[in-house]
């Protein structure tokens, strides 16, 4: 497949308006604020989107509204995980209909399928579409964790191009990288880790940070993408503070409410997730602040 996923690819959240529903002209802005930041990609509708709180009908619309902004300026991400096999399939058919680029699919949830459950989830997704998929490897919200020998077997798979992997684990990380070649793209989803996998072959990263600060991310890619391996590494350090902040309350409502301190009117979380507490808040405001992204 010629499709050939690279660089940083912010997840976007998704915003809200104060009666709840999608914020269409907020979305839009977003996609050109990181888009104007020399981003390589867009992801819609990940789990930093809330896509658990979305139903199908706002996932699809949000996947228009990005198609229709970034104008093919670069890719678009769908994300078109659901619990069902038969589900995702759905959402998948309804992102190469309205034109997204790739799509990317998390572990199935609440459920714990096993190696051959997993792997006939992926195979039956990829034989329902022409687009390219991206496995997403996120235990720690999943409870499900795709092993090496999984990765090795659904990566010969022609439209499944690479993994975004959250866990975490550098060992993991590398073993997927080692194991498999170089049709097969690692991307990143622990944003303190992002210099170490691109040292160790990774292709990008998929760094929700990147939604409050986009030029920092893609500087510390293009860095190690010049050979500048100590400037790249010291980018990763300034950034790590900002991802260490994400401790300060339930996911993804750090994110919102940074993004509420930088000027993005992003609106709230939907429930049960409720908004920080004001020293939690606090401590956050001073993080940005310290980095220069919120006065």
């Amino acid at each position: 497949m010629d499709f050939k996923p690279e660089g940083i690819i912010p997840p976007l959240v998704t915003p809200f308006s104060d009666d709840g529903s999608l914020n269409e002209p907020m979305l839009r802005k977003i996609i050109n604020y990181v888009l104007d930041a020399g981003v390589h990609g867009v992801f819609i509708a990940g789990s930093t989107g809330e896509s658990y709180a979305l139903d199908a009908k706002e996932r699809i619309r949000a996947f228009e509204i990005a198609i229709e902004e970034v104008n093919g300026r670069v890719p678009v991400y769908a994300g078109t995980a659901h619990i069902t096999t038969a589900e995702t399939v759905r959402l998948t058919a309804a992102a190469e209909s309205v034109g997204a680029d790739a799509v990317s699919i998390v572990t199935p949830f609440f459920i714990t399928p096993n190696d051959q459950e997993l792997y006939q989830h992926y195979k039956t997704v990829a034989e329902s579409t022409r687009l390219p998929i991206l496995l997403y490897n996120n235990p720690g919200r999943t409870g499900v964790h795709i092993s090496i020998e999984t990765i090795k077997a659904l990566s010969k798979i022609e439209n499944i191009v690479g993994m975004k992997d959250s866990s975490g684990d550098m060992t993991y990380i590398n073993e997927v990288i080692r194991n498999t070649d170089e049709n097969f793209h690692f991307f990143c989803g622990r944003d303190t880790l992002i210099f170490s996998s691109l040292v160790s072959g990774g292709s990008g990263a998929v760094p929700a940070s990147a939604n409050i600060a986009p030029r920092l991310i893609v500087e510390l890619y293009n860095q190690f993408k010049q050979g500048n391996l100590e400037a790249a590494r010291e980018v990763q350090f300034t950034l790590a503070p900002l991802r260490m902040a994400f401790n300060l309350g339930s996911f993804p409502v750090v994110l919102k409410e940074g993004m509420q301190m930088i000027g993005l009117e992003v609106g709230r979380t939907r429930p049960p997730i409720q908004p920080m507490s004001s020293d939690k808040r606090d401590t956050l405001k001073s993080i940005l602040k310290n980095m220069g992204l919120a006065e």
